[in-house]
């Protein structure tokens, strides 16, 4: 189901006109390997399956379709759509299935666990890309709670799921449980990924509970109102409300390992600096206006999680929705600064900190970003390896 925010980015759309952007030249003289591309939303997001976005495309928005605009210049591209604000695994079993063309298996054991059906929409008759494996490889893009999604999927075709693997006969087991797919992705790139969560939630929750105002209620909790609220009885655990808290964040990195054999690239984004008292300041000038209140708060704020996580300073510099240092890597994973003549496989490529808000990565709304040059440079980066 569409979320009410997707829905009103739809109407909107007819009230800004779409920018005027220049082409870019894509030398592909230099490419090595010329893989398809999967881009997969964030939280409240949508995809090519969904009807809004033919009416406004969430890469590009008003700036055009940026899966077009890539297609046209011989990148093939693709956008996946999964539930807006469903949790980690149920995203990944359904971009799986978009991949494979097959009918969404969440698993026997997590369907039971959590309280909701196992099988979902069949996608048998319109696959997301015709062919997907150890030749025909795929690069991943995730933006926002995306991150994860993507991540995750890594982490079960290398090695499958075996709790699902325990309950489930052979001939009923999905493919996504039962690993040594490794060699199917060649690369993952994050944007804006809350890898260890965001202290968002925490200081929206703490704006409720001490009287704030109405505007500064819906913004900082912004992320609480995308989320569904487990409304079909669900387990209160299985959502991207849950996952995206910083203390299972966390619980979940324990759990994704880094694969060896795959590209890994992060770039996180900010809209913060410092005053000359050196402390953290949101930019708000040239920031979207829904993310306004949010990024101030979260410059300011220090404290504790309840699983103990203690969020200094260096957790205030922000995007307006995710914590900047939460998106360069997870945590404990292998990762380092990028060099672009030292990129290995299986460590994180930490990007430099792309100046821009939240939703920049994916084009803007009412603050248009061009980021076809972004994504022409970097998929060209891949693609040279």
């Amino acid at each position: 189901m569409q979320s009410l925010i997707s829905v009103f980015l739809a109407v909107i759309m007819f009230l800004i006109p779409a920018a005027n952007i220049p082409k870019a030249e894509i030398d592909t003289g230099v490419w090595k390997t010329e893989y398809e591309c999967v881009f997969v939303h964030g939280l409240s997001g949508w995809g090519s399956y969904d009807f809004v976005y033919n009416i406004m495309p969430y890469w590009g928005v008003f700036g055009g379709d940026l899966m077009k605009y890539l297609n046209a210049r011989g990148i093939s591209c693709h956008a996946a759509s999964v539930a807006p604000s469903d949790s980690t695994w149920d995203r990944t079993c359904e971009l799986y299935a978009q991949l494979t063309g097959t009918r969404v298996d969440y698993g026997k054991e997590h369907s039971e666990r959590c309280g909701h059906s196992r099988y979902g929409t069949d996608f048998s008759k319109k696959p997301l890309i015709k062919k997907w494996d150890s030749e025909n490889k795929i690069n991943l893009f995730g933006h926002s709670f995306g991150g994860a999604t993507i991540r995750l999927l890594a982490q079960l075709m290398a090695y499958g799921s075996p709790e699902e693997q325990a309950v489930t006969q052979s001939g009923e087991l999905s493919g996504l449980f039962t690993g040594g797919k490794a060699d199917y992705i060649y690369s993952i790139t994050t944007l804006a990924a809350p890898h260890n969560g965001t202290s968002a939630y925490i200081v929206g929750n703490d704006v409720e509970q001490n009287g704030g105002t109405a505007g500064e209620i819906i913004e900082t909790g912004i992320m609480n109102i995308a989320s569904h609220g487990n409304i079909d009885g669900r387990s209160p655990d299985d959502s991207a409300t849950f996952d995206m808290d910083i203390d299972n964040a966390l619980a979940l990195n324990e759990k994704i390992k880094t694969v060896p054999g795959i590209y890994y690239f992060s770039y996180a984004c900010s809209m913060s600096s410092k005053d000359e008292n050196g402390k953290w300041q949101a930019d708000t000038a040239q920031m979207e206006p829904l993310f306004v209140n949010s990024a101030r708060l979260i410059c300011k704020y220090e404290g504790v999680t309840k699983g103990g996580v203690r969020l200094d300073e260096t957790w205030q510099e922000n995007d307006g929705l995710v914590n900047t240092v939460s998106a360069k890597a997870p945590l404990g994973a292998p990762q380092k600064d990028f060099e672009k003549d030292n990129i290995e496989p299986g460590v994180w490529n930490i990007m430099p900190v792309y100046r821009g808000d939240h939703m920049s990565l994916q084009g803007g709304l009412l603050v248009n970003n061009n980021v076809r040059l972004f994504y022409v440079e970097h998929i060209s980066l891949i693609n040279s390896l």
